[in-house]
């Protein structure tokens, strides 16, 4: 089993900067890929960025340029988002596919007043 655990949202103004941080704990051989997924209030779930084994990374439209992805050595993912719009106001979810198993955090409100 392994377990997600996901901090550094909150409340930011639009234009402004805040840095996610998810830590992957528990029974972990191999993981194919690491990212966040976010869904807004009355819309789906949406891929927000992902690493995946061997350096990959993708990142959606609506976020590239502003946001980046990183992973440390520790099993932990970061999502620094920058200049952040209201329409980044969501649910963020930290998630990772690991042994053939995708494992979700329990997620972190991210929201941008104008």
């Amino acid at each position: 089993q392994v377990q997600l655990v996901e901090s550094g949202g909150g409340l930011v103004l639009a234009g402004g900067s805040l840095r996610l941080s998810c830590v992957a704990s528990g029974r972990i051989f191999s993981i194919n890929a690491m990212g966040w997924y976010r869904q807004a209030p009355g819309k789906q779930r949406e891929l927000v960025a992902r690493i995946i084994r061997g350096g990959s990374i993708n990142y959606a439209d609506s976020v590239k340029g502003r946001f980046t992805i990183s992973r440390d050595n520790q099993n932990t993912v970061y999502l620094q988002m920058s200049s952040v719009k209201p329409e980044d106001t969501a649910v963020y979810y930290c998630y990772t596919d690991t042994d053939g198993l995708r494992y979700w955090g329990q997620g972190t409100q991210v929201t941008v007043s104008s």
